[in-house]
């Protein structure tokens, strides 16, 4: 602990000195010496010490007072804040499908044009949508999780959602070269992981978004990673790209949508990249919360720390003074 104000210290010490010496001096009486006055001296005439309570309760406030005026502070303390939102992991699928194009023309289509222009990858419109809720939810920590064969972190849950954006701009198919398979309960567990890891009393306030084309292929079974969700209250959202022929055709990726919606998660089809945007903005209108983030705060007041006992002191000082064996008759 430090002082902002030290130098007052000394000028209220001083002035403590000076109020005490006046005091004195005008307690000073002269009388005439005799030879009784020393009995009067003896431990049966003195007044009991309890007498001096009161003008003790009074220094000790006035002694703490002066160290709360002295802005004493916590050089480095760690402290709460808390905010309106939600740890949100997004999920974002970079299987060989995810190149395809989002919105295939149809044959009628190609033979009148047959040197159209390619439309977006459904990677490229996800992306978009991703874009879109980063910037939507301006009070949330986010955070990016990829998956193919294997899992990775692109970036831990922040607030610097300018960092986000720049991330997301360079996730493409390149920095998972080499694989190509859907590892969907991989990507679900390490997002259960990462918020687990930098839960900071946000239980209840946990939310993973999930992106995907394709049904889980490889490594952990989805339905376990979305058994951990629900046990640590996090809610999981599915956004399915151009997914509904798999819904007709698969039955595991109808268990997996069956399962989000059982355990109050939200299911969106989404066939085009407006799609997945709308997506994005619902699930920003449905999921609201309370976020308590641990900071460090440099000087931290604690003044409080001797003003409530001075208070405390002062009080005790005038109810002491209403009882009469410590009224001053003199």
């Amino acid at each position: 602990m430090r002082f902002l104000q030290p130098e007052l210290g000394w000028w209220l010490l001083a002035a403590i000195v000076a109020a005490l010496f006046v005091r004195l001096w005008a307690r000073r009486r002269r009388f005439a010496a005799t030879t009784t006055v020393r009995w009067l001296n003896a431990r049966a005439y003195r007044a009991s010490a309890l007498r001096r309570l009161p003008l003790a309760l009074l220094l000790a406030a006035l002694a703490l007072i002066c160290v709360a005026l002295m802005e004493p502070v916590l050089p480095y303390s760690e402290g709460e804040v808390r905010s309106r939102g939600l740890d949100v992991v997004m999920v974002l699928d970079l299987s060989s499908s995810m190149q395809e194009e989002m919105e295939p023309p149809s044959m009628e289509a190609l033979a009148k044009n047959l040197h159209r222009k390619i439309g977006k990858t459904r990677l490229e419109a996800t992306k978009d949508a991703m874009r879109a809720f980063v910037r939507a939810r301006r009070d949330d920590r986010i955070g990016i999780v990829v998956f193919s064969d294997n899992a990775y972190v692109v970036s831990p849950l922040t607030f610097d959602h300018d960092y986000l954006l720049n991330y997301i701009d360079m996730v493409d198919e390149q920095i998972l070269q080499g694989e190509g398979q859907t590892a969907i309960g991989d990507g679900l567990a390490l997002a259960n992981y990462l918020l687990a890891k930098q839960s900071n009393g946000t239980a209840g306030h946990q939310v993973i978004v999930l992106f995907t084309d394709g049904e889980n292929n490889r490594g952990r079974d989805p339905l376990e990673s979305l058994a951990d969700s629900r046990r640590a209250n996090i809610r999981v959202h599915f956004i399915g790209v151009a997914l509904e022929q798999q819904l007709r055709q698969k039955p595991d990726v109808r268990a997996l949508l069956l399962t989000i919606v059982r355990d109050g998660g939200r299911y969106f089809n989404a066939n085009s990249a407006a799609d997945l945007i709308a997506a994005s903005r619902a699930i920003d209108s449905i999921e609201k919360g309370y976020l308590v983030n641990k900071v460090m705060v440099r000087d931290a007041p604690v003044y409080q720390w001797f003003a409530l006992p001075a208070l405390l002191c002062l009080v005790g000082a005038i109810g002491v003074r209403a009882v009469p064996f410590f009224a001053d008759l003199t």
